[in-house]
């Protein structure tokens, strides 16, 4: 099976190449990648503890789900995509912002990042994939604060970074919209 290749961004994310995704994270290549955050009719966030087996971050908390785009993708295709392949359901995504961030690994390997991150809404139970997701939650977004600040280590270093800008943007944007 052939290596999946991320895209490699500038920072105003136009795509300058490809490269296999183990290789981007080795040399810390910027690239484009997207978190999902999917919240309940409740406002809470569904959360993934991902799989044992992954090569960085195992057991670990996250978002919803968060993985790369393919070459001719869209940032809510790539997601919609992922939403199903890791969580087993699909729901509606847009698009809330984008940021850069780097994230070094105790293995070696360096997330460097143009992360989208997406917003959708399910109230069901997912189906999840056991090679990619060991067990999933539903958490309020004061609950997921206070237990990041409180027990930073059970967290995804990515979701530390994203969730503070995640929560505010909620707070912000989507209360008016209820």
């Amino acid at each position: 099976m052939r290596e999946e290749e991320v895209i490699l961004v500038t920072p105003e994310d136009q795509v300058i190449g490809t490269m296999p995704k183990l290789e981007a994270h080795e040399k810390a290549e910027l690239h484009r990648a997207f978190s999902v955050f999917v919240l309940n009719e409740r406002g809470e966030t569904l959360l993934q503890q991902r799989a044992a087996h992954k090569y960085h971050s195992p057991l670990l908390w996250t978002n919803t789900c968060c993985s790369h785009q393919r070459l001719g993708e869209t940032n809510v295709e790539a997601g919609r995509r992922r939403l199903m392949e890791e969580m087993g359901f699909e729901t509606d995504l847009r698009e809330l912002f984008s940021f850069i961030y780097m994230a070094p690994f105790d293995n070696g390997l360096t997330e460097h990042e143009l992360d989208h991150v997406l917003l959708g809404y399910f109230s069901g139970s997912p189906d999840i994939n056991p090679e990619e997701v060991a067990a999933w939650k539903w958490m309020g977004l004061d609950e997921i604060r206070r237990d990041l600040a409180d027990f930073p280590e059970k967290y995804t270093a990515w979701f530390r970074i994203i969730f503070n800008r995640f929560y505010d943007h909620i707070r912000k944007n989507e209360d008016k919209a209820s």
